[in-house]
């Protein structure tokens, strides 16, 4: 039986799918388009679920909570989900829109995370995100409790892990304009450190 101590978890063997090649001189300017990029490779190499991500909100006291959805678009609108207005996470939305999205592609050792406000869709794109679901997927469920939102990014990190663990991270920030940094293996000085 497994044991969760610090040395069982380490030689649970980990990052072992293969990274596809990547030219870091020649990359989109905006994290949409990447994203495309990447997401078309996932498919080709037929990652199961490529658009399963977790979702983190937080709730009242500033803690904070993740779930695992589906994403339905990424477009210059946004990465939009979508849900109830009633569960836990359309209630924390409503009282902090700030989220922040994980993708985690195993077989691919890349991993992308975005961050940044949500606004709700108009009434009519939820009402016809709604009605795109199966009929299995909107049985009880009222229409008038389903919404869509976007996560409007703010920064937008793209992971590529390595065997010798100087993993390569391309960061988009938004401050009007996208903004471009890329950087392989631990923290430049003066960097924070989670990134």
């Amino acid at each position: 039986m497994a044991t969760t101590s610090a040395e069982d978890m380490r030689r649970i063997p980990s990052l072992t799918g293969t990274a596809p090649s990547i030219d870091p001189t020649d990359l989109p300017p905006d994290p949409v388009q990447l994203f495309q990029e990447w997401l078309d490779v996932a498919l080709e190499q037929g990652v199961a679920e490529p658009i399963a991500a977790t979702l983190a909100t937080v709730d009242d006291e500033g803690v904070p909570d993740a779930r695992t959805l589906i994403l339905k678009a990424v477009d210059t609108e946004g990465w939009a989900f979508a849900g109830a207005a009633s569960s836990q996470k359309g209630q924390q939305l409503e009282k902090h829109p700030s989220a922040a999205l994980n993708l985690w592609w195993q077989p691919l050792v890349r991993a992308v995370r975005a961050r940044g406000p949500v606004v709700e869709a108009s009434r009519r794109e939820c009402v016809a995100d709604h009605e795109a679901r199966s009929e299995a997927a909107r049985a009880g469920v009222d229409p008038q409790d389903w919404r869509l939102w976007r996560m409007v990014p703010s920064r937008v990190e793209f992971w590529q892990g390595s065997p010798d663990r100087r993993h390569l991270r391309i960061i988009y920030t938004y401050d009007g304009a996208w903004h471009l940094d890329i950087w392989r293996g631990e923290a430049r000085p003066g960097s924070p450190s989670e990134r």
